[in-house]
């Protein structure tokens, strides 16, 4: 099975600890984050694209990744947490990802924190990306 999780997330991870000193990035999706800013990264579909399959396995998946940002900040909260996924919408965009969602995301247990879902597309044969 092609697997990219561990790769996109590497690439996300890095670029926004270094634009956004202090941020808390996690690949597992977590109720409420310890830390804020917090994005949360996780692969949430892989499926085999049938078309590209053959006897000599060559496989392309498609594959979806579910993007979570949180801000707690007092005033600013969705602003900051548009800042933060157009940042990484700067990043995947250019890799083929398709952007398929951008929510925001009610916290009724906690309505201080802001959320925005984010949700993208791409195909990959585990070398490259390609937008379908």
């Amino acid at each position: 099975m092609i697997n990219p999780e561990n790769e996109v997330f590497t690439i996300l991870a890095t670029a926004l600890r270094e634009q956004f000193p202090g941020i808390s990035v996690a690949d597992d999706p977590e109720a409420v984050p310890a830390n804020f800013p917090h994005v949360s990264i996780e692969m949430s579909n892989n499926t085999t694209f049938a078309r590209y399959m053959n006897s000599g396995n060559y496989e392309v998946a498609i594959v979806v990744f579910s993007i979570n940002v949180y801000s707690n900040l007092k005033t600013g909260r969705k602003r900051e947490c548009r800042q933060i996924a157009d940042f990484i919408d700067g990043l995947l965009t250019p890799k083929n990802f398709r952007r398929q969602a951008v929510l925001p995301i009610r916290t009724h247990a906690n309505p201080e924190i802001y959320r925005l879902a984010l949700t993208y597309r791409v195909a990959t044969d585990g070398r490259f990306f390609y937008r379908r």
